[in-house]
Order: structure tokens, then sequence, then C-alpha cells
């Protein structure tokens, strides 16, 4: 039984395959299946809760690639189309001086930015239990319309993470009002560093004050090897609560899909019906395990890998 549907692109990510100090210098490229919701995807069907993710791909090579990555992970494929027309996106990772990863995209007028919500029928939307959608469909004013349109039609509790990136946007002044009214029709947040500026604060917990002042009843904020806080008012059917945890240390080699992973940890725990607490530790181990190989799929933990960082 699928009881998660999750919306949002799939893309192909190109890592460095030598050493440069520049992705200007670097000649040769290793393909890995990526994007955010993907991601998601992938990592709850790791962790036994096998979801629909709905996406859209090219009839090329990359999107072939990722048809094969998302069945190899065991995704269902009910809402994963193919564009007869448009090529799938693709973005070159590299990272920063801190280690941070960095993103060029290039998913213009691309097949992976041209979703269809035809695609997900009001009948669908009634088998689930819980809707997660991710931010970059927001940047385009197609894939806008088809995320906001299956949002509207869900009735069930909806988990977003915004991944604002400015690259994406045609102006940046939009970011803040669309972002801003999605999360005013959505109950759960998981947001990371650099996501909603406009909101940052000193303490994570005042982050989470001001994401719930739009709508949200419960958010999750992660800092990467830091300390992860989940924050909830009484609205949320665990209650109110406030927790703080650091993720497990592990011998880190790509923190590329982190957060990703940290989401699917989350949500496999809160549709099942667990408190927040349990949900916020076991997402912060899934998100650092997530870290031990080069690429957002290639270190997914299983239940059983995640458990024995619990014990």
């Amino acid at each position: 039984m699928v009881r998660v549907l999750v919306a949002g692109e799939a893309l192909i990510d190109m890592y460095p395959a030598e050493e440069a100090d520049r992705l200007a210098d670097v000649e040769r490229y290793a393909r890995r299946a990526g994007g955010a919701p993907a991601n998601v995807a992938v990592g709850l069907a790791a962790l036994d809760e096998r979801p629909w993710l709905w996406t859209r791909v090219g009839a090329d090579p990359f999107g072939e690639h990722l048809r094969e990555t998302l069945a190899a992970f065991d995704v269902p494929d009910r809402f994963v189309s193919v564009d007869p027309d448009r090529s799938t996106a693709h973005t070159i990772v590299g990272t920063d001086e801190s280690g941070d990863p960095v993103f060029q995209f290039y998913q213009a007028e691309t097949a992976t930015m041209c979703p269809d919500p035809a695609t997900v029928t009001d009948a669908a939307l009634a088998e689930i239990e819980w809707l997660h959608v991710g931010g970059v469909w927001l940047a385009d004013e197609t894939a806008r319309a088809a995320l906001l349109d299956v949002i509207d039609r869900a009735d069930c509790p909806i988990s977003f993470d915004p991944n604002t990136r400015p690259d994406l946007w045609d102006s940046e002044a939009e970011i803040e009002p669309t972002v801003s009214a999605a999360l005013e029709a959505v109950d759960v947040v998981k947001i990371g560093a650099g996501d909603l500026p406009w909101l940052a604060a000193e303490d994570p917990i005042r982050v989470a004050e001001r994401v719930r002042g739009y709508g949200p009843h419960t958010v999750f904020v992660t800092r990467g090897a830091e300390e992860a806080i989940a924050a909830s008012d009484g609205r949320a059917p665990w209650g109110p609560a406030e927790h703080r945890v650091t993720p497990p240390t592990v011998e880190a080699v790509d923190p590329t899909g982190a957060g990703d992973a940290f989401t699917a940890g989350a949500i496999a725990h809160l549709v099942a019906g667990d408190d927040l607490a349990s949900a916020l530790q076991y997402g912060a181990t899934v998100g650092a395990l997530a870290t031990t190989e080069q690429g957002a799929m290639a270190a997914i933990p299983d239940r059983e890998t995640v458990a024995q960082y619990l014990e």
C-alpha cells in the first residue's frame, strides 16, 4: 500500500570526475541521478515507505537513466511521465571553500519543468495519506501552476521543502511572495541553510516560529552536521513540542542530498504516527548516513543500517 506521494523534479547531477580548483577547469564529469524530490522518494523507498513520485523526464538518455534508477530503488513509475519533445534537466555540482555543495542549473524549457497536473487524478490523491512537495518547481511558471493545482486538490497532510535556489528564478523579487504563498498551504516545512533568508535568525527555534506564522504547524530546521531542531504548535497531531538533536558523527564524503535524506527519514516516522522527537532523531541519522558516498542517492541507508546507529 502506497501512503506517500512526492512531487517535484528528478534530474541529473554532474560531478567533477577529476580534481580542479574551479568547475570551469573540469574536463570530465560523472553522472548521478538526483533532484531533491527524487532523492526523498528514493530515501522513503529504502526505509520501506515505498512512495509514488510525480515527476517528468525527457525521452533521452538522461531520462532513461533516471527511470531505470528509480525502478532499481523500487519507486513506482505510476506518475513518472516521459516528454517526447523536451530534454531532461541536469545540474553541475561542486563544493565551495567550506565544503558545502554549489550548483549550476540547466533546466530552462526542459521536460523536468513541465509537469502535467492531470497526471495526478483526484482519485489518486484520495488514496494517499501524505503529500510531500519540493520548491524548485515554484521557480518556473508552468511547473508552479501544476504544483499548486495538486496542492490545492490534496486532502491530507502536506510537507514542503522550499529549496530556494536564486539561480533558478527569473527574478529574485519573486521568491519571497511565491514561497510565502506556498507556506500558507502546507502543514510541515523542512528548511536548510540558505532557505528563506527573509526569516533568518540566530536561533533555529526562532526561525521555526517565524515559519509557523505563515500557517504550517510543524517546522524542521537542519544545519548540516550541526544541531537540527523540530518545533510544532498545538495544531499538530503530535501536539506542541520543541526538540533539538545533533546528527551522529560519520565520515562524510558528499553533503549533496543529506537534507533530502533527513526529510525522508522524518516523513517515514510521521506518516507512521510516531512522535516528533523520534522523527527528528531518525531524520538526522538518515541525513548523516547519506553523506558517506558521492551522489545524493548512493549512500541512502535502509532501516537496518539506521537502526544500528540508533541502538
